[in-house]
């Protein structure tokens, strides 16, 4: 029943697109947000729709990181690394002052500050390539960043909550096994990427017993490729198992799963015209059937208690106005001065990373239901503000694309 109801709100939220010319995604959070509020969806999603949201974001940054070339990620880290470090720091900042002014409270404020610092790439992402943007050169470098962001914040909130719960003080091992787990994580999706699924076996790699014929080209051709998209999604959720398993959100392992398949995998005597095939349906399934689940029970997350919402206002409009001008214009000046962009798309990356989702909630739900550091009044001021922020995504992409497109034209 929630699942029809959400499918029902999809509709909803696309026709509203289409008339109003904005990102469908603006309206999935406005669905969500409204029917949870009425009533109609309950303010815990059950297992099963919990399940299917997740299975969704997997889905979406699979086909985000399918589309995007591989030598274009790494030669793009190269230029990423001043707008990942400068768009972290400012809105960590932004929302630490604001939280500092409110409620003097370090711990709140430290919490406040972890939880602006990640980018929500995917709202990002889908939010550029309904506008025709997904693979600009904004949009690479939102999606480098986005990623280096997510994971210097899950290594901070790994650190951090220790400290500020008072539970133990992290020793210098627990930090340099935490930064390793990282750099492990990496180095086996990048072994994955070059010795497993070469096009064929090659190498030394060959010579080893059974595992040596395992080859991109076997997965694809298996069946007469009629099994090669079970293979991609195959991959796709076990990269991001991978990725979870090291502690990182599978969103991230998933994109890092579409990031090493090649269009030339596709171009063998049993898969070919495949891969033209492959990527419609991946599309169809992530943005138009079960990736928007993802973005419609996101909205759920903002549940309305009227006295204390309404207590918030000048906390929110504060956090919110901070952060989103902070944010704009750290990534911005950034990616003009050390990303080599022109100055609308320097724009375009730091609306781009105004968004925050998957890891703010991550950090939002250690601090405020696991050990109660967050105040009612600081949760709910958090809550408004990113809601606000995510709407401004979409809002501020569509608004900015005309500029953006001519310049890059």
């Amino acid at each position: 029943m929630h699942l029809a109801i959400i499918w029902a709100g999809i509709y909803v939220a696309v026709f509203a697109a289409e008339k109003t010319r904005l990102t469908p995604v603006l309206f999935y959070l406005a669905i969500g947000c409204l029917l949870v509020n009425a009533g109609v969806l309950p303010t815990e999603e059950d297992a099963f729709i919990r399940g299917f949201a997740e299975l969704g974001i997997i889905l979406i940054m699979f086909a985000i990181g399918f589309e995007e070339q591989t030598n274009r990620f790494v030669q793009s880290i190269k230029k990423s690394w001043g707008i990942a470090l400068f768009g972290a720091i400012a809105p960590f900042v932004a929302a630490y002052a604001v939280a500092e002014y409110f409620w003097g409270d370090a711990n709140i404020s430290l919490m406040c500050g972890l939880t602006m610092t990640a980018t929500a790439v995917s709202l990002t992402m889908v939010s550029l390539k309904s506008e025709g943007l997904g693979r600009s050169s904004a949009a690479t470098r939102i999606m480098t960043s986005a990623v280096l962001d997510d994971i210097a914040s899950l290594v901070l909130v790994a650190i951090m909550v220790p400290i500020v719960t008072q539970e133990s003080v992290p020793d210098a091992a627990a930090i340099a096994t935490t930064i390793l787990q990282v750099a492990v994580f990496f180095v086996i999706v990048t072994v994955v990427g070059a010795w497993v699924l070469p096009i064929k076996p090659s190498g030394w790699f060959k010579r080893i017993p059974l595992i040596g014929d395992v080859c991109i080209y076997n997965l694809l051709a298996f069946g007469k490729g009629q099994y090669a998209f079970l293979a991609m999604l195959l991959l796709a959720v076990a990269v991001g198992l991978l990725s979870h398993a090291f502690g990182f959100h599978p969103a991230v392992g998933a994109y890092m799963a579409g990031l090493i398949i090649r269009e030339e995998y596709f171009s063998t005597a049993d898969t070919r015209g495949s891969y033209g095939e492959i990527k419609n349906t991946l599309d169809l399934i992530a943005f138009s059937i079960i990736g928007p689940v993802f973005f419609v029970t996101l909205g759920t997350k903002l549940v309305f208690d009227w006295q204390i919402l309404m207590s918030v206002i000048p906390h929110m409009i504060a956090m919110t106005v901070a952060v989103f001008v902070l944010q704009i214009a750290s990534a911005a000046l950034a990616a003009r001065y050390t990303s080599d962009l022109d100055w609308p798309n320097s724009m375009m990356v730091g609306f781009g990373m105004l968004g925050r989702a998957e890891l703010a909630f991550v950090v939002m739900d250690i601090a405020y239901v696991q050990y109660e550091i967050l105040s009612t009044e600081a949760f709910y001021t958090l809550m408004t503000s990113i809601f606000w922020l995510n709407v401004a995504v979409p809002v501020t992409i569509s608004l900015w694309k005309p500029h953006c497109k001519t310049s890059e034209g």
